[in-house]
């Protein structure tokens, strides 16, 4: 059984907000969009000082956060919100795994989004956390991406039904968007175990091993993300009969649903892959295994072939005074041609053994 080692790391109060990411010098922007079905308001450059005046409850809110830097802001937006501590502490703290929270009309979600990182075979991760309450949708994102972009063109131009929907099917396309990328990163991993897999074909070199390592333990974090997601949205379920909490329409829940399956498919594909890869691994180790043998194969042979001449050079080699074919006149040359149709004797011995 594998041990679980303590990983020991800096302690934070389950209080503290202090921004744990990569992205320390993202400045904070705010972006926040006010829609419904007949009209649009577009907010670029937000201040948080006008989220009274801005804010319309009798529309659909979304207030987009690139960059969590600013700790009194996210304060700011926690404190309008009634937003708990602990949420707050979870948004910033970007080592948390996926996970969803329902708690005073709140609903909470964060999720790690992954993309292939460029000229290298790393994954690149980003947290990005969600807030429902009360008709807004608050969304935080480590920094300024095109995750988003589509999205939003859809709410400009009233394309699809988001616009005639709540904040909770937006959180729904939210969701999506940010699993699509999960499919982009597996896809890019397929294609490199798919090269890898036509390298140890013909190649034995031990930076391939060290790859295929590498892919693996990125399979492994690609199915650690979403195992937590796939749980988060099987919990939402639960939600659905929940009559004190009406933060998603329960005529949405189907499209969460449909993420539920999603999330099951990547996870599928992803044991699929790893056992392409396992086989990439055995067969790197076969073809090793096969050159190591053709070499020893080519050396023994090589000493089969020089054990009897080596035999014939120890018994003349002897001190003994009483060897006649030493006086032998032409003695020298007939050792040298024995020898040498002893040699094609049994090269062609092996050859019809089929032995190389």
């Amino acid at each position: 059984m594998r041990k679980i080692k303590y990983k020991k790391g800096r302690k934070l109060q389950p209080y503290s907000l202090e921004y744990t990411g990569r992205h320390k010098d993202t400045q904070s922007e705010m972006q926040l969009f006010v829609y419904d079905d007949l009209e649009i308001t577009e907010y670029e450059n937000f201040n948080i000082l006008a989220i009274n005046t801005c804010i319309d409850y009798t529309k659909n809110n979304w207030l987009n956060i690139h960059g969590l830097n600013n700790i009194e802001l996210i304060k700011t937006i926690g404190a309008y919100f009634g937003v708990d501590g602990f949420m707050l502490a979870d948004i910033l703290n970007t080592t948390k795994r996926t996970k969803l929270q329902e708690q005073q009309e709140i609903l909470f979600f964060n999720i790690k989004s992954l993309l292939p990182s460029e000229d290298s075979d790393n994954i690149s991760v980003e947290q990005i956390s969600f807030i429902i309450k009360d008709g807004v949708l608050i969304s935080f994102q480590e920094k300024r991406s095109d995750f988003f972009t589509h999205i939003r063109e859809r709410i400009r131009q009233h394309a699809g039904i988001v616009r005639t929907k709540k904040v909770d099917y937006l959180l729904y396309l939210l969701l999506d968007a940010v699993m699509e990328n999960f499919y982009i990163t597996l896809e890019d991993e397929e294609n490199k175990v798919e090269e890898l897999i036509n390298i140890t074909k013909g190649d034995t070199n031990p930076v391939i091993l060290e790859k295929i390592e590498k892919h693996r333990d990125n399979f492994n974090f690609l199915k650690r993300s979403i195992i937590p997601l796939r749980d988060s949205l099987y919990d939402i379920k639960s939600i659905k009969d929940d009559d004190t909490f009406n933060g998603i329409e329960k005529e949405n829940f189907s499209f969460f649903s449909r993420l539920h399956q999603k999330s099951l498919e990547l996870l599928e594909q992803i044991e699929s892959d790893m056992s392409s890869l396992e086989s990439a691994s055995n067969f790197y180790f076969s073809a090793q295994s096969h050159k190591m043998n053709e070499i020893m194969k080519t050396l023994t042979i090589i000493s089969a072939i020089f054990i009897p001449l080596t035999f014939i050079v120890g018994v003349y080699g002897m001190n003994f005074e009483n060897i006649p074919e030493l006086k032998y006149q032409y003695g020298y040359y007939s050792v040298m041609v024995g020898m040498f149709l002893l040699v094609i004797a049994l090269i062609i011995y092996f050859k019809r053994r089929r032995w190389f």
